[in-house]
């Protein structure tokens, strides 16, 4: 174990990331302190402190545990995954208090499985384009990528959670990219995809659509024809853009040193500790405190992106890659949900909604991340040089010099 740290490139540590990742989950505690007020506040806060904690140590344990390790198991990740996500259905899962059943409790825990298919999902579809790799030109590449793609999308949609379902759909669609998928399948792919896709926009703004549930499909609909809102289905984003306004360019924070002397617009706003914490970071930092935790944003998936380009070999390349591509897509969405660009849909924020599951994945996702940052060099064929980490034993089944 020790001849294998010691061939990790411990100068490449990324402490920056590992600090901006630190500073947004204090920023959580004290955005979810809060939201949850003087009875639920201290709890979250205590809460988002563990998490934070328990998130750094696995952290440490997936830098010091090489990715191509984790990787060699991804086709027994998989199946376990679906298992958990489709274990939401059964008498073991629960809608938590809410219509959808998006939860598992376990022995008093209650955690969201979805949240480690995106992991999952990512680690699969990377060592799915690796074992393919000379036959990325090939359509029937595609299709088994889509498909392995679409077994998740499906039993995350039945729960119902369709924010987290377009998530996956994005990682899936980054990676081919970034994979190589030949452009002479991508490129027809995407130009069906504009229209159909304005054609399926069409087709769930119909009330006989089977696609969305009928609370959806209202969501969609009043997004779409706020006028209409005779329901109150908008209040939650209504007074999210309001608390959001009231934070001027300082927040509140700021104003009254604190002190929480006047009532907060973002108070009566349901899950303002969680989809719709950003409502109380902009109440209480204001634009100045928003740009800044935008900034921090911005830098973890630049680094994620960076560690893809610099990466070593294929493998790291990809899960780099998607790591990046889950953390931009959650950031956009749930901060264009808050301001009312996009219609009302469940997606945490990264690192700073609280919650344990969210915040478990992102740090199994910066760890990775981590990791694949730190490995060797290439060998002098241009490979990545297993050898170095694995030594040289001669019953190894693991090819040592991968030509990656």
């Amino acid at each position: 174990m020790l001849n294998k740290l010691k061939q990790y490139d411990w100068k490449k540590f990324d402490y920056s990331l590992l600090a901006a990742v630190i500073i947004l989950c204090i920023l959580s505690a004290f955005a979810v302190r809060l939201a949850g007020g003087e009875v639920k506040g201290p709890i979250y806060m205590r809460n988002q402190f563990v998490g934070m904690i328990l998130g750094l140590i696995i952290v440490a344990g997936l830098t010091l545990l090489d990715y191509h390790f984790i990787c060699k198991f991804s086709i027994f990740y998989y199946p376990v995954g679906l298992l958990l996500t489709a274990a939401t259905h059964s008498p073991i899962g629960t809608d938590n208090g809410t219509d959808a059943r998006r939860w598992i409790s376990l022995a008093g825990v209650t955690f969201q499985p979805v949240e480690l298919m995106k992991i999952i999902l990512i680690i699969s579809l990377a060592a799915f384009f690796v074992k393919m790799r000379n036959r990325l030109d090939r359509v029937g590449t595609f299709i088994m990528a889509g498909a392995l793609t679409a077994l998740p999308v499906l039993l995350i949609m039945s729960q119902p959670d369709l924010s987290s379902s377009l998530v996956a759909i994005f990682i899936m669609v980054v990676l081919m990219v970034v994979a190589g998928v030949s452009y002479r399948i991508l490129a027809p792919v995407f130009a069906a995809g504009i229209p159909l896709s304005l054609i399926l926009f069409w087709y769930i703004q119909q009330p006989y659509n089977v696609i969305l549930k009928p609370y959806q499909y209202k969501r969609i609909m009043i997004w779409l024809h706020p006028e209409t809102d005779t329901e109150g289905l908008n209040m939650q984003q209504n007074r999210a853009v309001r608390a959001i306004a009231s934070g001027g360019l300082t927040g509140k924070f700021i104003q009254d040193g604190g002190q929480h002397d006047t009532s907060r617009v973002y108070e009566p706003i349901p899950v303002n500790e969680s989809d719709f914490i950003w409502s109380v970071l902009g109440e209480e930092l204001g634009f100045l405190g928003c740009c800044f935790v935008l900034l921090l944003f911005a830098f973890v998936i630049f680094k994620c992106f960076a560690v893809a380009k610099k990466s070593q070999d294929y493998t790291g390349k990809l899960i780099a890659a998607g790591v990046a591509s889950m953390f931009t897509f959650q950031v956009f969405a749930n901060i264009c949900v808050v301001t009312f660009i996009f219609p009302n849909t469940g997606l945490p924020l990264p690192f700073l909604s609280n919650g344990l599951s969210s915040m478990v994945s992102s740090m199994i996702a910066v760890g990775l991340v981590m990791n694949i940052g730190i490995q060797p060099g290439k060998t002098s064929k241009g490979g990545f040089s297993m050898r170095n980490i694995y030594g040289n034993n001669p019953t190894s089944n693991i090819d040592l010099d991968l030509e990656l």
